[in-house]
């Protein structure tokens, strides 16, 4: 069984410079839509960056954004590390759960992203990540384009995930 992962998809990183914003929105959107139709849980997780920065629990833009928020009853959980198996609730569900593959989408790539993937990798999950579900910004080496690339294309494949096209993706789901 398969479980779908959306990290920090927060009203503070939905920004007009995070890369390809809206084929982002679209890409996970429609990864939600087709989990909820084939019955794969879909899991939140937010990253609380603590007290007094703005972008803590209780703060507007810690919020889930609207276009992937989660339905009643569908499991959030908190991270204050990159990786969401820092919260031990989290590690405790999916263990609990017994599946073995997980989909992990969100932000941002070069951070939370890639660091869940590791994670989840180190556990012995499969992972699968598909193109254009997750994003990041520009940074002083790289383009966020280049980033995402980078990650996809060569960090991932092979070694730590399968990296898919959307469509996919979307297949692997209707299973």
């Amino acid at each position: 069984m398969m479980k779908l992962i959306v990290i920090d998809m927060q009203k503070a990183l939905m920004d007009d410079e995070l890369y390809n914003l809206d084929g982002l929105l679209g890409n996970v959107v429609k990864l939600i839509e087709t989990a909820r139709e084939n019955r794969i849980e879909v899991i939140y997780v937010q990253h609380d960056a603590g007290p007094d920065t703005g972008f803590s629990v209780g703060d507007e833009a810690f919020e889930i954004t609207d276009e992937v928020a989660p339905r009643e009853g569908e499991k959030i959980f908190v991270k204050a590390i990159n990786s969401c198996f820092g919260n031990k609730d989290f590690t405790a569900y999916l263990e609990e759960a017994k599946d073995d593959t997980l989909m992990i989408v969100g932000l941002q790539t070069n951070f939370c992203i890639d660091a869940t993937v590791k994670s989840a990798f180190e556990r012995g999950y499969d992972v699968i990540v598909p193109e254009g579900s997750n994003s990041t910004f520009d940074n002083p080496y790289m383009s966020a384009e280049t980033t995402c690339a980078y990650y996809f294309n060569e960090v991932w494949p092979g070694l730590f995930a399968d990296c898919v096209y959307m469509d996919e993706a979307l297949e692997l789901m209707k299973k």
